[in-house]
């Protein structure tokens, strides 16, 4: 009788305990899905970008949804989210924004045509360093291609360009400076400008430099179709 007595207790109070534990343990999961593993906002979506598919799977990143487009070519040493910041910023003044993961003719022109698909009253397209030189040498083989060009330190001269507004970007000690320069005295069209910034940082190492804020800028005041 003993014996019964005292193991009943002590069933009941580990089975309490046992219970009060798995309510907490739950709760606690609860709370961490909230902050870790919920589904991001659209916003925090926007943000990072939204990957695409144009000649292949997921080969490039939108941001917004606007009136006109930008498609956005990187330099060799980056990606299509080094785009992020500059992206947003260009979204947020009304644009559709995608950034190519490749250099190719191919893609390049599937994203303006995606953008004009969408609705896009115009089109712009900026390219750094290679994607710079990628960008003007479709823009030779297709100089009526889009509405507006930018690019940031480009490597070499390319003829047979559009009439469109253009403007070359470029640190003003970098090698390739008189590149911008001079495609800004060729290029065809009156709307041709030449950007160059102290300093020495190349294509989109000008937007983590001391110039970025006067980079920026001129890329934002060029693309703002308001």
């Amino acid at each position: 009788m003993p014996t019964t007595t005292s193991t009943a207790p002590s069933r009941l109070l580990v089975t309490a305990f046992a219970a009060g534990l798995l309510l907490a343990l739950l709760g606690l999961a609860g709370c961490g899905s909230d902050e870790q593993g919920a589904s991001p906002t659209s916003q925090d979506a926007g943000a990072s970008g939204e990957r695409i598919s144009l000649v292949d799977e997921g080969d490039a990143l939108r941001w917004g949804d606007g009136s006109y487009g930008v498609v956005l070519a990187h330099g060799a040493a980056f990606d299509a989210a080094s785009w992020q910041e500059q992206a947003v910023a260009i979204a947020e003044q009304g644009a559709t924004v995608v950034a190519v993961e490749d250099l190719t003719a191919e893609a390049m022109a599937a994203a303006v045509e995606r953008l004009r698909e969408d609705g896009a009253e115009e089109v712009a397209l900026v390219g750094g360093s290679a994607g710079a030189d990628a960008a003007l040498r479709l823009l030779s083989e297709r100089p009526d291609l889009v509405d507006r060009v930018v690019t940031l330190s480009a490597n070499s001269v390319v003829e047979g360009l559009g009439e469109q507004p253009k403007l070359f970007i470029a640190s003003e000690d970098e090698p390739v400076a008189e590149v911008s320069e001079q495609l800004a005295a060729t290029a065809p069209g009156d709307d041709n400008e030449v950007l160059l910034l102290p300093g020495s940082d190349h294509a989109q190492h000008l937007f983590d430099g001391d110039q970025a804020e006067a980079a920026l800028d001129a890329l934002l005041r060029a693309l703002d179709r308001r």
